[in-house]
């Protein structure tokens, strides 16, 4: 009887999957892929001799280059013609979910209420505020869809506003390539100072005089942020001071000011160690003190209440981290007490302090946790989480004196809320849940669980998981199976009201938290990282098997997704092991490993060597060689692969990813589908506004939905 039930509840949903999907029926257009000339280049390490084919991809201005790119792009054109009218259709289909004229909840700093606020028909958000009160009217800020009338690609961030809230320093970027020109505006009048802060992080933090201005530049080759600044309001920024220059390549520099307001901190920091430097933000002009000199391998973070320094540190083998207690005074390591001892089961995570109480981020068994204790040690206690599939944090908390926490919570099958929750009194007010508009969503009808796989090493690997609750478990059904896994990212179980798209066509969604990540602690990353980055590999490969065997699905049904590193693990699989997957989508994929990591002029690549190894090292480079995808490409049958690049990503080159592709095309021994997809306008994150990105999104969709529809 459970089987005739299950069976029946499919046949419905496969009903409404085959409905959708008439539209992606016809045949698609026949059209000869791009084939990338070939010219030789020898790169040679180690007494190592590599053949690249397709190195003269790696220049931008070379008409060649763009000729093959929009090549590629006619044919992935062509050959999706019969999905365009779908594409259009998951894209309206996504849209209609999300409230347009929408807006964040809103948040108190020094005397005003600042709300971010979109309206119905605008790609951009509205930034104003409100004086003391929220019945107060609308001051105005920006409204990036004026600004953005004369771009294809818009991105305003770093917003700062003066100690006196007179003045807003603010960043663009209108390329894509996450380099931002600061400006300074006059709130009152609207007037922007003309002079340009160019080539930035796009962040900036005020002193207290109201005249200081520190921001972080960028090597305009490598991009890395390697400069601090410090600029006088009206004066040009061609006589702006530098006042610490970053030499050392693995790192980058940044700047902030602490909650207390008190410190203007300058931070260093590479994958494996950091460095501080600190202010006092009363005194802008002065000389910055080392805040404790670094040491390889000791990684801290800083926050400053009363007087004392609250550390976040790894410091004497806390590889979950611990938090450790200073003076303003003495602020070297070797005068931090411990405040909350190191912990083998729990990473701490971070830390939000309160003028009554301090609030703890901590994962345990790869779950959130918040735990809120009072200064005075009288109470101490976690807010209560029941599910094994949720996401939960502290939101902006930016006012000391307050007795409120403010903190996000979703299920991967429900909604987010933002909520108050008065620490003193126990007591919460939700101020604002996720609406998912359209008619058709009933978070009753969604199941989720989190299951655990066995790896090749015999590790135990999470994977969360959430369907439909009509869709059939018994391997006829399409699943989506995602993961990153590098740089101790965790990717939680989070709600996507886009995903159910998949979802409602009887999709099976996926997330493996594969090795590479935190999300079962520090070591978890450990063992995914340099000579053991295969690790993340094989995890979801693992998983795919394990999602296989017990039938969520099946190999003629499993489909991977993955971006920038993410993308890398994509080029792994399918190296490693094509046959599981029907379909993969690699997005900004870092493919061609070695060689860019032997190229220190690329962007962001010094700072990856505590990540994936020097390759300057035979023992890196020999394992690196192994894995990378490009290098890896050998004749046999590889699945259907989508991929995307944007032409001035400045963290994955459009090179790789085009390289890569014409690589397959060349070595591939079967007949499936092979796309490279490269927006001539944006970088790393794609296009810009928000519902631009959708389209990007509704591509993907109907490229996995397409293969799954001509399945028998």
């Amino acid at each position: 009887m459970k089987h005739l039930v299950l069976r029946s509840t499919f046949f419905i949903l496969y009903l409404t999957f085959a409905a959708s999907c008439q539209n992606i029926k016809e045949k698609p257009m026949s059209a000869q892929h791009p084939v990338a000339k070939k010219i030789p280049a020898k790169l040679e390490k180690h007494g190592d001799v590599r053949i690249d084919d397709y190195y003269w991809m790696n220049d931008r201005e070379n008409q060649d280059v763009l000729d093959h790119l929009n090549a590629e792009n006619e044919y992935y054109a062509k050959m999706t013609s019969h999905t365009k009218k779908f594409q259009e259709e998951l894209f309206q289909e996504m849209k209609s979910r999300i409230k347009e004229d929408d807006s964040s909840v809103p948040y108190k700093y020094n005397g005003y209420w600042y709300i971010t606020k979109y309206e119905t028909g605008q790609e951009y958000p509205i930034y104003s505020r409100k004086k003391e009160s929220l019945e107060a009217d609308d001051e105005l800020m920006f409204n990036c869809n004026e600004l953005a009338k004369d771009h294809e690609y818009y991105n305003l961030r770093g917003i700062s506003i003066s100690p006196d809230n007179t003045m807003a320093s603010f960043a663009v970027d209108t390329v894509s390539r996450r380099q931002y020109d600061i400006q300074i505006k006059k709130l009152a009048t609207g007037e922007v100072y003309p002079d340009k802060i160019e080539n930035t992080t796009g962040s900036s933090v005020w002193g207290n005089d109201g005249k200081t201005l520190f921001y972080a530049k960028k090597d305009p080759v490598t991009l890395r942020s390697d400069k601090i600044y410090r600029h006088e309001l009206g004066t040009p920024s061609t006589d702006d001071e530098l006042i610490f220059h970053e030499k050392d390549s693995t790192f980058n520099t940044f700047v902030y000011k602490t909650k207390s307001r008190k410190f203007i901190v300058i931070g260093s920091v590479s994958t494996l160690t950091s460095e501080y430097q600190i202010l006092s933000a009363d005194d802008p002009k002065g000389d910055f003190k080392i805040f404790s000199p670094r040491e390889r391998g000791l990684e801290y973070s800083i926050a400053h209440y009363n007087g004392n320094f609250y550390v976040l540190t790894n410091k004497d083998g806390a590889t979950n981290f611990k938090l450790m207690k200073t003076s303003d005074e003495n602020t070297s390591s070797k005068d931090w007490e411990e405040f909350i001892p190191h912990r083998e089961d729990v990473l701490l995570e971070d830390v939000d302090i309160f003028k009554d109480y301090y609030v703890l981020s901590e994962r345990e068994n790869g779950l959130n946790q918040l735990k809120i204790s009072r200064w005075d040690k009288t109470d101490s206690y976690h807010l209560p989480f029941a599910s094994e599939t949720y996401v939960a944090g502290t939101s902006v908390n930016l006012d000391f004196n307050t007795k409120e926490l403010r903190y996000y919570y979703n299920e991967m099958g429900a909604p987010y809320a933002i909520i108050d929750f008065n620490m003193e009194k126990k007591t919460q007010k939700v101020l604002k849940e996720q609406e998912v508009l359209g008619g058709k969503f009933d978070k009753t009808n969604y199941r989720t669980e989190r299951l655990w796989a066995t790896a090749r090493d015999g590790v135990k690997v999470p994977i969360s998981l959430v369907h439909h609750k009509n869709t059939s478990l018994d391997g006829t059904s399409p699943l989506l199976q995602y993961a990153y896994g590098s740089y101790g990212s965790t990717i939680d179980p989070y709600f996507s009201s886009i995903r159910l798209s998949l979802l409602d066509r009887g999709f099976v969604y996926a997330i493996a938290h594969v090795r590479g990540g935190e999300y079962l602690g520090r070591p978890w990353y450990e063992d995914g990282k340099l000579l053991q980055k295969k690790n993340t590999f094989t995890d979801f490969i693992d998983c795919s098997k394990f999602l296989i065997e017990k039938e969520y699905t099946s190999a003629d049904h499993l489909y991977a997704s993955g971006g920038s590193a993410g993308g890398l693990l994509m080029g792994a699989i399918v190296n490693m092991a094509p046959e599981l997957y029907n379909g993969v989508v690699a997005a900004v994929p870092f493919v061609d490993v070695v060689t860019t990591m032997l190229d220190d002029s690329i962007p962001l690549t010094t700072g990856e060597y505590d990540e994936w190894g020097n390759p300057g090292d035979k023992e890196y480079y020999d394992y690196m060689k192994s894995y990378s995808p490009y290098d890896n490409v050998v004749a046999k049958d590889y699945p259907n692969i989508y991929v995307s690049t944007g032409l001035h990503d400045s963290q994955v080159q459009y090179w790789e990813p085009a390289k890569w592709v014409a690589k397959l095309r060349e070595h591939k021994t079967d007949d499936n589908i092979l796309f490279l997809d490269t927006n001539m306008d944006a970088g790393h994150g794609g296009a810009s506004g928000r519902f631009e990105s959708l389209k990007e999104t509704a591509k993907e969709y109907a490229f996995i939905l397409d293969l799954e529809s001509k399945i028998p």
